[in-house]
Formats: structure tokens, C-alpha cells, sequence
């Protein structure tokens, strides 16, 4: 790589090819990581003969997700961004083929290794949206981020309703048609890597607004995560990022094997999550403009009133599932999304280079290690009560995130 200095003139339009690129990047790795998604839960109950197995594979893929997050950044902070997206897709594509053979040989531990693997690849596009906000001025951040969340959408809606299609023509391969969601998963992840290979380049942080390379006078940059959390939005920002996860996680596992369990197929099932992960991603722009207009507290707000009202509407939902099942879990992937966006913003305000690098992967990890937790759960918990119960809880969750907002959001909002 050629570390000759960068024309000025050329910077806007390789910004803008950056960007892009994380998109497309988001868009495809998302539609081969959210069709393992649907299908895991689909696939473990079947292999193990137990709907408290359904929520296993969603477990080790967050945990998945969790662990690559962390050793990305660290692969980032030593070699660069480029190096630890490519890793980490590249992983999510070995992932995909190890959960196939794991599916075809009925091997629940090998299939829950690939389901592990494919976390990698989510893990990498997840740390694109602090690639994008580094490249953008600090009153477009928030948008620049919401700009590669919102190429997930595409993934969000493919995803799920490509499911039964790929089950077809797995069939034509003498294959189960679950396996087809699986030959997405390594068709277009594969495709994600090939596009990051080509256009991220160069190193992104070379193209870096000036803003969010800056370094602390007095050398805080090693600062540990526990002083960093002092500072008064980091505190918000990592606990939203972390209950809007586990809320959203707890409710969505179970939904595709409570639809099932109530006598519907594969097309309903890719319908309602959908609905779900269109909400997670479709409108990330608008909250991206929405945090860049009114700031991050407020945003944040939305977002846990908007979750409060999708775990209620989820608790009321009548047992086969039905339009009011489909809005709450619109509702869901959205409140999820005002949150996920404002507090991604929220987490680098006012932090210096090194201080953002360091929470930004413990941030990530934090995120999809409770999120396993919160898959895990959801099964047990719908076989000990029942899929309503998931709704009741996910409210209560909601609590902690809108006292520490309420006591310290004024001070966030003046640090920013």
C-alpha cells in the first residue's frame, strides 16, 4: 500500500467510494447472515427434537459476533481497517460452509461451530459504521453512520423471504431445504468480500476527517475502558447499545418457532421477520438525519419508547400470530435501529482517536455477548411460560437505560 499523501482534491470522491463500498459490503453480508439467522432456529429444534434448542445457533452466533469484534479492533488498531474487515468476512464465509456440512451430517456441535464463524462477517460490518463516521465531518456523523446501517436493509429484506426460494433450489441439488439458506450464506458473504478486497482501498483511516484523528494533549489515548465510561455520554450510549440489543434479541429469536409452532410455513415466517429487519434497517437514514437534527439523548428516547411499545404489543399478540404480530415486530427491529444509531454517535463524542478505537470494540463485544445471553434465554423461557412472557421482560430490561438517560442525558448532550 502506498503511503504517499493523498491529493485533496480526490479525497471527497474516494470518501464517497468508501462509503459505498461499506454499504454494499453491509447490504450483501447482511442478506447471507440474516438467512442463517432465520433458518438456525429452524434447523437446531430439528436436529435436537427441542424448541429450547431453537435458540442456539442465534446464541453462538452473537457470541461469535461478540469475540470477532474484539479481535477485529485489535487486528485494526495493529494492521488497519482494511485488514480487519477482510479478515473477518473471510472468516464469515468458512463459516457458512462448516454450518451447511454441520446441517447435512446432523452434527448439532459442528453446525454450531459454522453458526459461530458466520458471527465474524457480522462482527466486520458492524465495525464499518465507525469506518464510515471517522470519514465524515462531526454534524453529518450521525447520518454517515445511519448511511451504512441502511445498506443492511437490503439484507433485511432478502434475507428472510429468499429462504424459501433457496430451499427450492436446493432441492434441485438433492439438498434439505433448509441447506439453501446456507448456500446463501457462503454466495453472498463471498460476494461482500470480493466487493471490500477491490474498492476499500486505501487504508481507510488515510482518508480520515481531521476531526476524529485527533489525539489528547496530555495522552489519554491509553486510557482504560473503566475511566473512558466516566466520560458522560459513553455510560448512555454503551448501556442503549446494549438493552436495545438484548430486548430486540430476546423477542426475535423465538418468533420464527412460535409462528411454526401455530401451523405456519416459510413464507409467513420470512414475511413477519421481514417486517422486523426492514425496521432494523430500512429507515437509518432518517435516524441518522433525526441525531444529527435533535442530538443523541433525544434520538435515544425515541428509540426506548418505541421498544416499550413492541415488547407490549408482542406480550398482547394473539397465539397465532396475525397484523398486530407484525407490527410489534416492526416496531422492534425500529426502536432497536433510533437507538442503535444515535447511540453508535453518542459512543464517540468528544473521545480522542485512541480512547474511541478501544471502547469502540469492547462497545461491540459487550453488545452481542449479552445478546447471546438474551437468545439462550428466550427459549428456555418460552418453554417455561410462554412466547408472551418474552414481551413482559424485554419491558422491565427497558428500565435501566431510560433512569441513567433521564439523570445524566443533560450532561451527555453539553459534552457532545
Amino acid at each position: 500500500m502506498s503511503d504517499h499523501p493523498i491529493d485533496e482534491a480526490r479525497l471527497p470522491a474516494l470518501r464517497r467510494r468508501m462509503i459505498w463500498t461499506l454499504f454494499a459490503v453491509s447490504a450483501l453480508g447482511s442478506t447471507g447472515y440474516i438467512a442463517a439467522v432465520v433458518a438456525g432456529t429452524l434447523v437446531a429444534a430439528e436436529l435436537a427434537g427441542t424448541a429450547s434448542a431453537g435458540g442456539l445457533p442465534t446464541t453462538t452466533t452473537t457470541l461469535g459476533t461478540a469475540a470477532a469484534a474484539s479481535v477485529l479492533s485489535l487486528i485494526m488498531l495493529r494492521y488497519g481497517r482494511r485488514r480487519g474487515i477482510l479478515s473477518g468476512i473471510g472468516v464469515g464465509v468458512l463459516g457458512g460452509a462448516v454450518a451447511l456440512g454441520g446441517m447435512l451430517t446432523g452434527s448439532i456441535p459442528l453446525f454450531l461451530v459454522g453458526c459461530a464463524l458466520t458471527g465474524s462477517a457480522n462482527a466486520a460490518s458492524q465495525l464499518g459504521r465507525y469506518i464510515a463516521a471517522d470519514l465524515a465531518v462531526p454534524e453529518r456523523r450521525a447520518r454517515t453512520i445511519g448511511t451504512v446501517v441502511w445498506g443492511a436493509a437490503i439484507g433485511a429484506v432478502a434475507g428472510p423471504n429468499l429462504v424459501a426460494p433457496a430451499g427450492i433450489v436446493a432441492g434441485w441439488l438433492g439438498l434439505p431445504a433448509l441447506a439453501g439458506a446456507y448456500l446463501m450464506t457462503v454466495t453472498f458473504i463471498g460476494l461482500a468480500f470480493l466487493i471490500a478486497f477491490v474498492f476499500l482501498r486505501p487504508e481507510p483511516s488515510r482518508l480520515a476527517d481531521p476531526s476524529a484523528m485527533r489525539v489528547h494533549p496530555e495522552g489519554t489515548a491509553n486510557a482504560s475502558v473503566a475511566a473512558i465510561l466516566r466520560h458522560p455520554s459513553a455510560l448512555i450510549a454503551l448501556v442503549t447499545l446494549v438493552a436495545g440489543q438484548v430486548v430486540m434479541v430476546l423477542i426475535m429469536t423465538m418468533t420464527p418457532l412460535h409462528l411454526r409452532d401455530h401451523g405456519h410455513g416459510l413464507e409467513t415466517v420470512g414475511f413477519v421477520l421481514s417486517a422486523h429487519t426492514f425496521g432494523m434497517f430500512a429507515l437509518s437514514p432518517i435516524s441518522g438525519r433525526l441525531t444529527d437534527r435533535f442530538g443523541s439523548p433525544r434520538v435515544i428516547a425515541a428509540g426506548l419508547a418505541t421498544l416499550a411499545l413492541a415488547a407490549i404489543l408482542s406480550a398482547l399478540a394473539p397465539p397465532d400470530g396475525g397484523l398486530l404480530l407484525t407490527i410489534a415486530l416492526f416496531l422492534l427491529g425500529y426502536g432497536w435501529n433510533l437507538g442503535f444509531v444515535a447511540g453508535s454517535a453518542m459512543l464517540t463524542a468528544g473521545l480522542v482517536v485512541g480512547e474511541r478505537t478501544r471502547i469502540q470494540g469492547v462497545a461491540d463485544g459487550l453488545i452481542w455477548s449479552t445478546a447471546a445471553i438474551a437468545s439462550l434465554s428466550s427459549g428456555v423461557l418460552v418453554d417455561a411460560a410462554s412466547y408472551a412472557a418474552l414481551g413482559i421482560i424485554g419491558l422491565a430490561l427497558l428500565a435501566l437505560p431510560a433512569l441513567l438517560l433521564v439523570a445524566r442525558g443533560g450532561r451527555a448532550e453539553q459534552a457532545a
